[in-house]
């Protein structure tokens, strides 16, 4: 299991050509890829973005970061703007002649002129930055699927430990579900003698207990929440990516501890739903950054 929070580094070296890719992972509820790349380096990001769609990063917005240099001879020109200068040297000639000065510019006072010379960048050998860039990704990636890894088994530990909190609070629930009825039957009994009504059929404390039961049974939800944490529990155990399915299943366990809420008309029960519903929301942050 892997969280979607991590960082990765990969630095990649061949000819007098350097790469270093850098990835950073957040959460996304899918594979958001946002490349920063040199401008001359733009025919490399089909690759980049290949090799991540084909990686362990199936979910999360990740930034990637290349920075490359080119150290080869061939890697700038100097071009020289031949018309600028053919420029200088009249505007030179023509006030010589002005000021009855005769002298030719040297050639280090022409190149000084703003605008003479110009470097540029040589076109790249696309198939070399290429093979540059597959190297450096594969070591980023790598290093970034170990880290949302570690990151992930922290988080599994962290979920168990919540979902064990909801399983009791659910044990609690059931165990005192029964005894609901029961004791509402005494409170009626009770309110009758303190009214000094004697005269009550037996069979109509029944019928009322008996409704008062039908309308506050949460044996099903009990019974599905504690599918629900079952396969919770499994999935963590047995899936890799299990982001999605927790998400959905958190859904469904907040339906029925929102149920058994409604339903049950005890202290106790509405304690433990309350309970529930704190780590229930704690568990769903957390699986906000399972991948």
């Amino acid at each position: 299991m892997q969280s979607m929070t991590g960082y990765g580094r990969g630095r990649a070296c061949q000819d007098g050509r350097e790469m270093v890719i850098e990835l950073k992972s957040v959460n996304h509820r899918y594979l958001d890829l946002s490349f920063r790349l040199p401008k001359n380096l733009g025919f490399v990001e089909d690759t980049l973005r290949t090799a991540l769609q084909k990686s362990q990063v199936n979910r999360g917005h990740v930034d990637v970061f290349v920075t490359y240099t080119n150290t080869r001879e061939d890697a700038r020109t100097l071009e020289v703007d031949e018309a600028l200068l053919g420029s200088f040297r009249q505007a030179v000639q023509k006030a010589g002649g002005l000021l009855s000065i005769f002298r030719d510019a040297t050639v280090g006072e022409a190149l000084s002129l703003s605008g003479a010379l110009s470097v540029s960048q040589a076109d790249e050998d696309a198939e070399a930055v290429k093979a540059l860039a597959v190297d450096a990704i594969q070591q980023a990636i790598a290093a970034l699927v170990d880290m949302r890894t570690l990151e992930g088994d922290n988080l599994r530990a962290d979920l168990r430990g919540h979902l064990s909190v909801v399983a009791q609070l659910r044990e609690q629930i059931a165990e005192r579900a029964p005894t609901v009825p029961q004791e509402y039957r005494k409170r009626l009994e009770t309110r009758l003698k303190e009214w000094q009504v004697d005269d009550v059929d037996p069979q109509r404390i029944a019928q009322e207990v008996a409704i008062m039961a039908d309308r506050c049974a949460i044996d099903e939800e009990i019974s599905r929440l504690g599918s629900h944490i079952a396969q919770f529990e499994e999935i963590l155990s047995n899936e890799s990516q299990p982001g999605k399915k927790l998400d959905f299943l958190l859904q469904e366990m907040n339906r029925e501890v929102n149920t058994i809420g409604s339903k049950a008309s005890d202290a106790q029960i509405a304690k433990a739903v309350v309970d529930a519903k704190c780590t229930l929301e704690k568990l769903r942050e957390q699986v906000q950054n399972v991948a």
